[in-house]
């Protein structure tokens, strides 16, 4: 598989390929980097037109922690018709009776549980504990040690930070943030950012 972009988030991606035992033939980026810690060889950027013929038949898969850049890249390999897969690092605990989309990220030592759902371009980052009959939505980032209970929904494009914990059953809306550490005991709304325990809006 081919990756695209080739920094910090892309690290541990790259773990969670090789701990499958699978090989990345190379990186997409907008420039090519000066860090290779992975000796990868460098393809050019994604739009160039020549794009689909270099990944030919192989997958792609967007190393982006962004939302929002993740969810235009993603949309870009759609309209191209570009295959794509799902990451998911060897020690990942996932239940079989789970659903994951397209272009998502489950990491190192995270666990998702039964019936839980999983959208496309989704981060579900180190640690991060999913319960059952959760639902994350597209283009979400649940961060590392982030704890969702039973039945949490999350919207689209929602940051929910590092070790946060939320009570079973809520619902979390569209484009939120909550903070790093947070108790979420209520539903959040869409387009809002929340912190504390417990957590409170802050804008």
């Amino acid at each position: 598989m081919f990756i695209l972009g080739y920094s910090g988030h892309a690290f541990v991606v790259l773990d969670s390929i090789q701990s499958e035992n699978n090989k990345v033939i190379g990186y997409f980026d907008q420039k090519e980097v000066v860090n290779n810690p992975y000796s990868l060889t460098y393809f050019g950027s994604e739009d160039e037109i020549d794009f689909k013929e270099k990944v030919a038949n192989n997958a792609v898969f967007p190393c982006i922690g962004s939302n929002s850049i993740r969810k235009k890249i993603i949309s870009h390999l759609e309209n191209l018709n570009v295959k794509q897969t799902t990451i998911k690092h060897k020690s990942a605990i996932i239940s079989s009776a789970s659903t994951i989309g397209q272009s998502s990220f489950i990491g190192p030592g995270a666990i998702v549980n039964s019936l839980a759902k999983i959208g496309k371009g989704c981060i579900i980052n180190s640690g991060a504990i999913i319960e059952h009959e959760c639902t994350i939505g597209d283009f979400s980032h649940i961060a590392p040690g982030a704890v969702l209970a039973g039945n949490v929904t999350v919207g689209y494009e929602t940051f929910i930070g590092a070790n946060s914990v939320f009570k079973q059953g809520q619902k979390i809306g569209n484009n939120v943030i909550v903070g790093a550490g947070s108790v979420v005991v209520c539903d959040i709304p869409d387009n809002e950012t929340w912190f504390g325990n417990p957590a409170k809006k802050i804008k």
